[in-house]
Parts: C-alpha cells; structure tokens; sequence
C-alpha cells in the first residue's frame, strides 16, 4: 500500500516523540551518548581499512565516499548490516561490510567515527534548498527534513539513530542517495519514508537541498 500523507504524518510522530530534544553535537555527554556500547579506542585499530576511503577521522577527501565523521554509532553499524544482509547494495561497501564477522568489531567501528567531531561542510548557502530543508513543499507533500535530521542536518537526539546526521556531508554522496531512492535502488529506509519522500522531488530540489546541506 502506497504510503500516504497521513500514514507518514502518524510514522513521524511516534518516532519525533520518542526522541530526546534537539541534539547539540559534541560536547561530551553527547559524544558519550553517540558512541553507543562500542569501545572508539578499540575501533580505531579495527577501522584501519576503512580510513582509506572515509578518511583517518571519518572525513573522506573524496566525494563519492561518505563523510562518517560523528554519525550516530547505531546508524552506522545498521547500515554495515544492511550491506551484510543485502538490504542495502554498493559494489564496494557490500564487500567490505562482509569482511566484518564480529558483531563486537562492528560496534567498535561504529563507536570510533561516532566519536569523532561532527562533520563540517565547506560553507556558502542555498537559499532554495534551506527553504526545503526547514519548510518543505506543500504542493508536493514533501516534509521539511529538518523534522527528521534536526537543526543543521546534525541529528535529532544521540538516542535517535533512525535517521543520520546529514549536516556537512558531500553534495554528491547527497544527490546519489536522494536520486537512488527515488529510482527505488536503495529501500533500506525506514517504512520507505525516504522513497516516498524523494519521489516526489525534481532533480532541482534535490540539487538545492543536498548543496545546502553540504555547505552545513
């Protein structure tokens, strides 16, 4: 069944509720909270080979590769299972993640790059895509992503991981995403929130929100 306004509208408000308030970034009871039940000192040996792409502190110099700088713990290591159990697909990271067999070595991954400082983005502004990102498109029933990521695409709350920090992130890792949820190549999301959502985004609003948000 198609996912409408209102079932969306319902799915936002008992995860919204649950969340703690706006998140602040990185002071250290958030950092604490990030980092979930992983050991980030142990993670950094075990994340050696992931450093090569995403960058020694989860800031990866390439735009292709996300940026996993201060991403929720519980996010990324859902992610890597995803990868492992074919929910989510990448001819590079499918592999990878399927190198990783123990379940604690997944947690100390998740732990180290969640402790890093929060990713930053490289300035300027887009005025349309802010606009997108706070208010939305009523004409197009797209929800404004702030209700989800939070102020500055920085996250909602360390107890909410549903939904990564997005704020400062590569413009073109951004779009890739957007459009591969639009095209229903990613489905991984939860109760196809983001599928629905994307769908009914022109090119140029996504252009506008992902290079908002990279400047974050």
């Amino acid at each position: 069944m198609p996912h409408t306004k209102k079932s969306i509208a319902v799915v936002l408000s008992a995860v919204l509720f649950a969340a703690a308030s706006a998140y602040a970034g990185d002071s250290p009871n958030d950092v604490k909270q990030r980092i979930g039940t992983g050991d980030p000192v142990a993670g950094k040996e075990k994340a050696a080979v992931c450093q090569g792409c995403h960058g020694e502190d989860g800031n990866s110099a390439a735009p292709n590769f996300p940026k996993l700088a201060g991403q929720y713990a519980g996010y990324l290591n859902r992610q890597m299972r995803d990868f492992q159990n074919t929910l989510r697909n990448d001819p590079m990271m499918s592999g990878m993640a399927a190198t990783v067999t123990e379940r604690q070595d997944l947690f100390d991954i998740s732990a180290y790059f969640a402790s890093q400082k929060q990713m930053k983005g490289s300035g300027g502004s887009n005025e349309a895509g802010k606009k997108l990102y706070i208010d939305g498109n009523v004409s197009s029933l797209i929800y404004g992503c702030i209700n989800c990521h939070g102020k500055d695409g920085k996250g909602e709350s360390p107890g909410n991981s549903m939904f990564p920090v997005i704020g400062g992130q590569h413009k073109d890792y951004l779009v890739k995403q957007l459009a591969d949820f639009k095209k229903g190549e990613r489905k991984n999301d939860p109760s196809g929130m983001m599928t629905n959502i994307a769908k009914q985004m022109t090119d140029a609003e996504i252009e506008a929100v992902s290079d908002y948000l990279s400047g974050l």
